[in-house]
């Protein structure tokens, strides 16, 4: 069966607009207009839900065995991120002083400066990540703050894979009792519940419709209607909520309400409709980036930290725009780079696994 290059290009356009967001929220909070922050946010990681919805099938087995193989390369990953947090420390202690530490973890801004800087490994913090508590990487910031996304996925490809092997026939009906709980969770704010509830009952949705959608196409006729209807609901929000919501969308995002939901409708109709309308018959570059997606989502956490370097300098002595391109630019260039890293170091991890296995089994 021939690969279908949209999946790979609709995840490669995903991952840029994944690294543009957090270009503009992480180091852009010192330059980027609030309006220009927020309209990063119209292509959002719903769309990694609904294409993993469309990638997926009902086989349990193949599914658990490719969140082992995930859940493998991402310990492999933040044990290289535990290491290397550890001994930059180690080098700015011996060589430097922890004054030169503290001025440099304060490029961060005063959220993500560290007070509690030591020689000693703190090896609470790779336990904890090991177990999807993202505690804070104090020299990479961002790739603790974007991993939220992980264990949701996790979760939602569990249930989803259950739902889909055990109830092929009423996937209509959990489809449903998400959306149902999802509004009862926003009408009743108070019963709103902590922790992944709100995140899984509106991504699981998301997961599968895009399975429902798999290979279907939109008709025609029906396109129209289904962005007027998006158009009304932006409409409606604006009108229930008033103009201030959209400086609110990103705070709406954790978990999902409402106003986010329906802010990330328009990518999420845009999705299905070119799917299986818009041919891609040849690799290329976007689709290179959707291959390596998870590397790329690891690397985009690294270089997102590494920007602020340039953009605390620059700030002062650039418009603002042409420093965002320029950040954003540089910002690829660093993922491109550090995913193709941590494919060896991915590569490197899984060698040592297997010779652990060999010895042991012998």
């Amino acid at each position: 069966m021939n690969r279908d290059l949209y999946i790979d290009f609709a995840k490669g356009m995903a991952t840029l607009s994944i690294i543009f967001i957090h270009t503009a929220f992480w180091s852009g909070q010192f330059y980027i207009p609030a309006e220009v922050r927020v309209f990063s946010l119209v292509f959002d990681v719903a769309l990694f839900y609904a294409l993993s919805g469309i990638t997926s099938g009902a086989n349990i087995e193949k599914t658990f065995y490719r969140l082992l193989k995930l859940q493998i390369t991402y310990m492999i990953f933040v044990t290289f991120l535990f290491f290397l947090d550890y001994f930059f420390k180690v080098f700015g202690l011996t060589f430097c002083s922890m004054e030169w530490l503290q001025s440099f973890y304060s490029t961060f801004g005063s959220k993500y400066a560290t007070t509690d800087i030591s020689i000693a490994p703190q090896w609470q913090n790779l336990g904890n990540w090991y177990l999807h508590q993202y505690t804070n990487a104090d020299t990479f910031p961002v790739v603790m703050g974007s991993f939220w996304y992980l264990k949701v996925y996790f979760i939602l490809t569990v249930l989803g894979v259950l739902i889909l092997r055990f109830f092929p026939k009423h996937i209509n009906w959990f489809i449903g009792l998400c959306i149902i709980l999802t509004l009862l969770f926003n009408i009743f704010p108070e019963y709103y519940p902590t922790g992944q509830v709100g995140y899984v009952a509106f991504y699981l949705a998301v997961f599968l419709i895009g399975h429902k959608m798999r290979g279907n196409k939109i008709p025609n006729r029906i396109i129209p209607l289904l962005y007027a209807i998006v158009a009304c609901l932006l409409i409606g929000m604006f009108w229930n909520y008033g103009n201030e919501i959209f400086y609110k969308i990103n705070k709406n995002k954790f978990p999902p309400k409402i106003p986010y939901i329906i802010w990330a409708l328009f990518s999420l109709v845009t999705l299905f409709v070119l799917y299986n309308r818009l041919k891609i018959t040849k690799d290329n570059l976007i689709t290179y980036i959707g291959k390596n997606a998870i590397f790329f989502y690891f690397a985009q956490g690294i270089s997102s930290s590494l920007v602020y370097f340039l953009v605390v300098p620059l700030k002062e002595n650039m418009p603002w725009w042409l420093l965002m391109i320029f950040i954003y630019i540089i910002n690829i260039i660093l993922a491109f780079i550090i995913s193709a890293g941590l494919k060896r170091i991915d590569s490197l991890g899984w060698n040592i696994l297997e010779f652990l296995r060999r010895k042991t089994a012998s």
